[in-house]
């Protein structure tokens, strides 16, 4: 009945990874590699993440 009010957990996800990425662009640009090697790291479980919901949502 209030199916509209869920949000979308795959949206979700997409969203966090594009701001990681823009997060990991402006930290590589001030030249701390530890930090966008980290951040790199976490978007790279967030792909896979998102990845393992398109398989089983289809």
């Amino acid at each position: 009945m209030f199916s509209f009010l869920k949000k979308d957990p795959l949206q979700a996800l997409e969203n966090k990874r594009k701001k990681l990425l823009e997060e990991a662009m402006h930290v590589q640009r001030s030249g701390d590699l530890k930090l966008y090697a980290a951040k790199m790291e976490a978007i790279d479980k967030l792909e896979k993440e998102i990845e393992d919901l398109r398989t089983k949502s289809a």
